[in-house]
């Protein structure tokens, strides 16, 4: 529990329930923005699963609002109930600020409830009042579309919140941030300078002890948000060993955060497909070369992809699972061959690099 502060005292709570990959890469550059701008203030965090863990790494003085598995259920209605607990329990606490930075439906209809009652909230909140809200519930008028959908139900207190519905990387070309810089830099208006994503954590000695002689190399390959997972992850960590790499995947960490991101910190690359497992390798400081798939690159903004590609036929989605069909899937070869230039890139002074480059 934090301790008993001067009435005086300012209490800001900032809210951020997805992922901890997510929190990673968005929730704690705001945090340290807000830590740097209030810096007399006491800093809450809001989050959900094993975001607060990261937290607890990352900034572990921050008092974390740890919402459970069991405190958002699936059930729709459940959750609804759970909420408004959590608005209670909140509205206690006596904020001075909260600001609600997600873009999921409990979350700002959590928001959406505690502007209802007089809180001090900003950033994004439910654009239909709590009890019409319950009204349809009640008489089984609400549209699922609405629920399911951000642009339907989400209204906000960031003037350029807009632009986050668009295609925004076909024409916001500045930013080297990927998706978070643009999130919270030209939606939120928030975080102006260098986004500090950065976690100081120890390093993994098994695999510290094998990188003096060998280059390490992340499989991270478990998770893809473009719906299908790399068909040859096998072949890839054979070939690479083969070639005398020191190769791990992630479930050697066994869905420990901690665990995985120690790993990273000793590994010379990591290699995955879009996820957030390229958030924790920057925040370790660990290239990240990305099988783009059919994801966008400018949404993630790794060190090094692949060309995207349309969706495999043979291990996308496919209804008819038709194993006949052609592959466009990354050859696990032609993987190989790029890591290896990667490390001849990575070996070449600076202004070499920035030569070849060019």
């Amino acid at each position: 529990m934090s301790e008993i502060l001067d009435s005086k005292t300012e209490k800001v709570l900032l809210i951020r329930m997805l992922s901890s990959a997510d929190v990673c890469a968005i929730g704690l550059p705001v945090l340290r923005y807000f830590q740097k701008n209030n810096p007399n203030a006491e800093i809450h965090f809001l989050t959900f699963g094993d975001g607060a863990e990261l937290i607890k790494i990352a900034e572990p003085s921050v008092f974390i609002h740890h919402v459970t598995q069991q405190q958002w259920p699936d059930d729709f209605f459940l959750a609804m109930e759970s909420f408004l607990g959590l608005a209670e329990e909140i509205i206690g606490e006596n904020y001075s600020q909260i600001v609600n930075l997600d873009t999921t439906f409990m979350p700002c209809f959590l928001t959406r409830f505690l502007a209802d009652a007089g809180e001090p909230v900003s950033g994004n909140y439910l654009n239909m009042s709590v009890q019409k809200l319950l009204e349809q519930v009640q008489d089984q008028s609400l549209q699922a579309d609405y629920v399911n959908s951000s642009q339907a139900f989400m209204a906000s207190s960031f003037t350029n919140m807009h632009k986050w519905h668009g295609r925004w990387w076909q024409y916001d070309v500045e930013g080297e941030g990927g998706y978070p810089e643009f999130y919270l830099t030209k939606c939120c208006g928030l975080v102006v300078d260098k986004l500090d994503q950065a976690i100081d954590v120890g390093i993994d000695k098994r695999l510290a002890k094998k990188a003096k002689s060998n280059k390490v190399i992340g499989l991270c390959l478990g998770q893809s948000d473009d719906g299908y997972l790399y068909p040859y992850a096998s072949r890839l960590k054979k070939l690479l060993e083969q070639k005398g790499f020191v190769v791990w995947d992630d479930r050697d960490a066994k869905e420990d955060i901690r665990s995985l991101l120690k790993m990273l910190k000793a590994s010379d690359l990591m290699v995955c497909k879009p996820s957030g497992h390229r958030w924790y390798a920057q925040a370790v400081d660990c290239p990240t070369l990305m099988i783009s798939g059919t994801s966008e690159p400018a949404l993630l903004m790794p060190e090094f992809g692949t060309d995207p590609v349309t969706a495999c036929m043979q291990h996308g989605a496919n209804p008819n699972n038709i194993a006949t069909l052609e592959c466009n899937c990354d050859k696990a070869e032609d993987l190989v061959e790029s890591i290896e230039s990667i490390f001849v890139h990575l070996a070449l002074e600076p202004q070499d690099r920035e030569q070849q480059d060019e």
